[in-house]
């Protein structure tokens, strides 16, 4: 790539609720809301030229690259390693609840059977930033969570992830070069080198 826009998917049944949700077998679609935020979106990416679509294994980001191509003949691919994270116990409840444990737990502890530590999800992060940057395409649409986003935008300013990350707005485009994904990658790598947390 030489070029990549990463939006967050538009809003969705459950985070319109602040709820979670990691599970690929549990289907979450958008709000009404979620999609006309695809469409504009969409509108605001009219002019780029678009060589390929990514999108995480959640049916948000699909619905989501859906209304922002519309009719576009776009390829799609999708990159399970930039999925939301495994929340464990914490799947389908409040975001509050998984902040108020992930507030005082290290970065290398799971919140649970079937859960991620945070360690593990910047790890997969990393994974998933390395495909993105490797594909031959030249301009890319990225579609996938607000965490992954945050953390890559965080450490283009140079900021390691922290045990509590900002939100990035829906369907939103941040473009980025291949240099500057490139750099957020080193600090990501960095960071997973010698944990803070």
């Amino acid at each position: 790539m030489k070029r990549a826009f990463f939006a967050r998917h538009g809003e969705s049944e459950y985070s319109a609720r602040e709820l979670l949700n990691g599970d690929v077998a549990v289907v979450v679609g958008l709000t009404p809301s979620g999609l006309e935020q695809a469409h504009r979106l969409g509108e605001v990416l009219r002019a780029e030229p678009l060589d390929l679509c990514v999108t995480s294994g959640l049916e948000r980001t699909k619905l989501t690259a859906d209304g922002a191509l519309g009719e576009r003949e776009v390829p799609r691919l999708e990159v399970p390693e930039l999925n939301d994270p495994l929340y464990g116990p914490f799947e389908g409840r409040s975001i509050t609840d998984y902040r108020s444990w992930a507030t005082g737990a290290a970065s290398s502890e799971s919140p649970g059977d079937g859960g991620e530590s945070r360690y593990s999800i910047v790890e997969r992060y990393v994974r998933g930033f390395r495909i993105v940057l490797a594909r031959p395409e030249e301009a890319l649409l990225v579609v996938v969570h607000s965490l992954p986003i945050s953390y890559l935008l965080g450490a283009l300013e140079g900021l390691e992830p922290g045990a509590k990350a900002p939100l990035v707005p829906y369907a939103i485009p941040y473009g980025l070069t291949a240099e500057e994904v490139e750099r957020s990658v080193g600090v990501l790598e960095e960071w997973l080198a010698a944990p803070t947390w």
